[in-house]
């Protein structure tokens, strides 16, 4: 106690001793086992969500099952055995309650967008994964943002002046198709730049990636395919008449391409030959971009006259066709299980969610330019966060000024990732009603 005193004593005036902040961890499992107890499988589902502690707890005492046999009871009379209840119906469960969560959030709940300049000079396209977002071409270097903080991680600069056309990249590299040759920098470990030798590509227009090949479209109307362990094209396939414009990878292997002139081919990899066509109408115009959804094997396609398409691949059947813009959709995308929700975005600015069963336009997002929440900065980036307005089906949205077009996309859950002519970044953040 006299050691305390004096302790006090000589502690400056006006200075209050340093309370340590109590966190979640210092609860117990006992006392999260007493919570848990009270709460029902919806809200005991995002809180195994929440981190690997929480869900060890809610797991060893088969809270999920219990609520799960208990709301079964109610709602059928069913007599299951909450230990029959397998972590395989449970995980059915929580990717159900995601994927509507992420339905209702997109359509109709609160929306912020966040936007920062990311280049000095320009950029156009925009993937993200993991959390991650990559921005590039019209700029001499690519760069790596965090979709939670905004803020810059990394860099990935070009090794000469040819220009970057298309990009992608995974946990461990980024792919680049750089003039008619590809690149491929490594995330981690020594930072390596691997250049293939030039000429490689016949005017490539775009790629995709998927480890370990990387598909290049090209003017002439070829695919070429990069392997990227022996970094050579292992094959070449001929899928159009017309410059391919878009790429899309299924599961299986399969290559699905885009024209400029508006045709749709589809080539297996180990045939080196086109499969088959799929049916455009010819008022859909050029095909602009192609989205594949491995859940439900439908192919979406947005064309340069604003329709948007959906086939469905098991049977090369098209499913509807409709036009959502008076103008091009440059880029569509959805989450990988999401059977419900795709974003669409194109030259007039404006963010559409349709839905993936019938066309339908369930919601029309603008940026309110004149809006301006707060500012920060972050690695010298500005970053504004401005209002977003929901425009009904009467809004006249070319009277609307001040739309930066929607250049490129990438959906995440609850938030959708837009590059704007070059102009700025923007990352949505959605939540629930």
């Amino acid at each position: 106690m006299e050691a305390a005193a004096s302790a006090r004593l000589r502690r400056p005036p006006g200075i209050k001793r340093r309370r340590s902040a109590t966190t979640v961890e210092a609860l117990g499992n006992d006392v999260l086992c007493m919570i848990f107890s009270f709460l029902d499988l919806v809200h005991l589902i995002r809180c195994s969500a929440v981190c690997k502690s929480w869900r060890t707890v809610i797991n060893k005492l088969k809270l999920l099952q219990i609520q799960y046999h208990k709301q079964h009871q109610t709602d059928s009379n069913s007599s299951l055995d909450a230990s029959a209840i397998s972590d395989e119906l449970i995980n059915v469960q929580m990717e159900q309650l995601a994927m509507e969560q992420q339905r209702c959030s997109l359509q109709e709940g609160p929306v912020d967008i966040f936007q920062w300049k990311a280049h000095s000079v320009g950029f156009k396209k925009c993937r993200m994964k993991t959390g991650l977002i990559l921005t590039g071409v019209g700029d001499k270097v690519m760069r790596l943002w965090s979709a939670e903080s905004c803020k810059g991680l990394d860099e990935y600069c070009l090794p000469d002046k040819a220009p970057l056309i298309d990009f992608d990249f995974d946990e461990g590299k980024v792919v680049g198709l750089v003039g008619t040759r590809m690149c491929i920098w490594k995330r981690v470990g020594t930072r390596d730049l691997f250049s293939s030798r030039e000429g490689l590509f016949t005017r490539g227009l775009c790629m995709r990636y998927v480890d370990p090949q990387a598909v290049v479209g090209c003017e002439d109307g070829k695919v070429r395919v990069f392997d990227m362990y022996s970094r050579k094209i292992s094959q070449i396939i001929k899928m159009h008449p017309g410059a391919v414009s878009c790429l899309s990878f299924t599961d299986e292997q399969l290559i699905v391409s885009g024209s400029s002139f508006g045709g749709i081919s589809i080539s297996d990899l180990s045939s080196d030959q086109r499969v088959t066509t799929l049916d455009t109408t010819s008022s859909a115009g050029g095909i602009k971009t192609l989205c594949f959804n491995p859940s439900s094997y439908l192919l979406f396609a947005g064309s340069s006259t604003g329709y948007a398409s959906c086939w469905d691949l098991r049977t090369s059947r098209s499913l509807w066709e409709t036009r959502i813009s008076p103008n091009v959709l440059y880029s569509m995308h959805h989450l990988r299980n999401d059977r419900s929700t795709l974003a669409v975005g194109g030259i007039d600015g404006v963010l559409r969610i349709v839905n993936q069963d019938s066309g339908e336009v369930l919601s029309r997002c603008i940026v309110d330019e004149n809006s301006n929440r707060s500012n920060r900065t972050t690695n010298k980036s500005r970053v504004e966060k401005k209002k977003v307005i929901r425009l009904s089906e009467d809004d006249r949205i070319d009277l609307m000024p001040n739309r930066p077009p929607i250049t490129s996309l990438a959906v995440g859950m609850q938030k959708i990732v837009t590059a704007h002519a070059g102009k700025y970044i923007g990352v949505w953040k959605f939540r629930s009603k």
